[in-house]
């Protein structure tokens, strides 16, 4: 698939599930973070509106001062359709962006393929999170990992399976032979590849 498609399937899988988990008590902590539930999806629709805002703006020097943020009074699944629309925009922009465009990010400047990378992490780990809060059973799928992984994190051990390596890369969880990670941060600078890899075993 290609970026725009993947990150179209990340928005479907997530909320999917999360969709699944609706009906609980969303004010309860993400799993591992210090956001309830409910303020980690606000947290998503400021982060993909955010590198739509950045694709557009180009900025090289900072943050676009573009702000979203999900009506605190309104139902969880009118929250979850705010989200899709969020990635909607991003994955249109990013779809029209040309290859040469590049804006800034802290964790590196980066290009179209980089912040479609960048809303598959947070779709995925978030709905991770999330997920795991509310009991639901999911990890990354390996697609999306695997393509996040080889975008962002260049220095990604090998031989596991790519779900499992980013959940490691992103101090979610622990692999064999190397402890949970208590600090990490991708790398967004363009290296030359721009397509999806194909999943890793």
């Amino acid at each position: 698939m290609s970026w725009p498609e993947l990150l179209a399937a990340a928005a479907d899988r997530c909320l999917d599930v999360l969709l699944e988990g609706a009906d609980q008590d969303w004010s309860r902590p993400a799993h591992g973070l210090d956001w309830s539930c409910r303020e980690t999806l606000d947290h998503l629709a400021l982060g993909l509106v955010g590198y739509t805002g950045l694709l557009v703006s180009r900025r090289d020097d900072r943050y676009v001062t573009l702000f979203a943020s999900l009506d605190p009074a309104a139902p969880v699944p009118d929250c979850l359709d705010g989200l899709r629309i969020a990635t909607a925009l991003l994955t249109a922009t990013v779809r029209d962006t040309t290859p040469d465009a590049r804006s800034w990010h802290p964790w590196g400047h980066s290009d179209a393929t980089g912040f479609a990378a960048m809303g598959i992490v947070e779709l995925t780990l978030h709905t991770h999170d999330i997920a795991r809060t509310l009991g639901l059973p999911w990890d990354p799928p390996d697609d999306l990992a695997s393509a996040a992984l080889d975008r962002l994190f260049p220095d990604a051990p090998s031989g596991h399976g790519p779900s499992d390596t980013l959940l490691w890369c992103t101090g979610r969880a622990s692999l064999p032979d190397l402890p949970r990670r208590t600090s990490w941060r991708w790398d967004g600078t363009v290296r030359g590849r721009r397509e999806p890899a194909s999943p890793a075993g």
